[in-house]
């Protein structure tokens, strides 16, 4: 009988070691890579409308300077976690089946350290984080403040100015270099109001009002959303904040305060005003001025065409976009319309969708 050869002991070791080194390094290699990517990316010179790190207003400067006091530290603790562990990891490496790491169960000046030190830590992130959120949550009070109601819908945002009798959707205008003080609510499911330039998120429920004021520092633009998982279309659901140099949101108040213009006689806006009645259209979307048409389950459409985007601020509000929308409206934005859950398809031909446009271009 043929005796099997045997192993000398190092090279057995070196045998089963040496994979799981190679292993090691290619991972290595690879989190590097990817940490690179990541880097690269993020000081790439890229147009960011979401981004919190560049507030615009008084309340995005608070939650901003709270970051910029938290951020080293999380920083700090995540390369000495890290460290400690790459370092454990190489410095007690098992060099043979025998070995074994020394315990330190019972070390009481050990445990004392690592579980005072985070404590202490965290109290002071506490502290400012406190005082934070009660800077934030303090009401804007005034003659000179603004007064808006928000409510969150199945996928939209209605803004109502009460002092001013308007209601709109999407688009909140608000004066420049003025604090606005929010009431937000919702009249579906839990949604989640967030202009990341202007001020932090802050939840809108049913059946409760929480608050939120906010201030631009200069006219502009500035994109949001909701914040919150709302349903099937929770990723359209944006909203753009338009503040104006205060002459022009005067301007604006006065022309949101109109009724709508009729549509000339015998033209096919006068047409597309009949048939947004008979297809319905009443039940669901109010437009000031119209007999009947005081619905309140879709947007307001009495300036329809004073808005930049339409469907929850998702798309350019311009003829090619309606026409698509008119068409089939659950085939540009998801939704289900049988459970009340947004606009559905009213088969409407290609000669009617004319129609509506042409009357829907005279609300302004």
């Amino acid at each position: 009988m043929r005796e099997s050869a045997s192993v000398p002991p190092s090279r057995e070791r070196e045998w089963r070691v040496t994979p799981a080194r190679t292993r090691s390094s290619k991972q290595l290699a690879v989190a590097a890579l990817v940490l690179v990517a990541l880097a690269t990316v993020a000081c790439g010179n890229q147009d960011l409308p979401q981004n919190a790190l560049d507030p615009q207003g008084p309340d995005a400067r608070t939650l901003d300077k709270l970051w910029d006091l938290t951020f080293p530290f999380a920083v700090g603790v995540f390369f000495l976690v890290q460290g400690l562990v790459v370092f454990i990891i190489w410095r007690f490496r098992a060099r043979s089946d025998d070995d074994a790491p020394v315990q330190v169960h019972g070390n009481a000046k050990a445990e004392l350290g690592w579980t005072i030190a985070p404590a202490l830590l965290l109290a002071v992130i506490g502290v400012f984080t406190v005082v934070t959120v009660f800077d934030i949550n303090r009401r804007a009070e005034g003659s000179e403040v603004l007064q808006v109601k928000v409510s969150g819908h199945m996928w939209w945002w209605e803004f109502e100015y009460e002092n001013f009798d308007i209601i709109t959707a999407n688009e909140l205008h608000i004066p420049a270099d003025q604090p606005v003080q929010l009431e937000v609510t919702s009249v579906d499911v839990i949604h989640s109001f967030w202009p990341p330039k202007l001020a932090g998120k802050v939840d809108a429920v049913p059946g409760r009002t929480n608050y939120m004021k906010l201030q631009a520092d200069r006219p502009g633009v500035y994109a949001g959303q909701c914040a919150e998982f709302c349903g099937l279309s929770h990723a359209n659901m944006r909203l753009t904040v338009v503040a104006h140099a205060p002459e022009d949101f005067r301007t604006w108040i006065r022309d949101q305060q109109r009724e709508a213009a009729p549509a000339a006689q015998g033209s096919e806006a006068a047409a597309g005003a009949e048939l947004f009645v008979m297809k319905g259209c009443t039940g669901c979307h109010t437009i000031s001025g119209v007999e009947g048409a005081n619905g309140r389950i879709g947007p307001d459409l009495t300036h329809l065409y004073s808005r930049s985007k339409f469907a929850g601020a998702v798309f350019e509000l311009t003829d090619k976009n309606l026409r698509k929308w008119l068409r089939d409206p659950p085939a540009m934005k998801p939704m289900v319309p049988d459970n009340g859950q947004g606009m559905p398809n009213l088969g409407l031909t290609e000669e009617e969708i004319t129609s509506l446009i042409a009357y829907m271009e005279t609300l302004k």
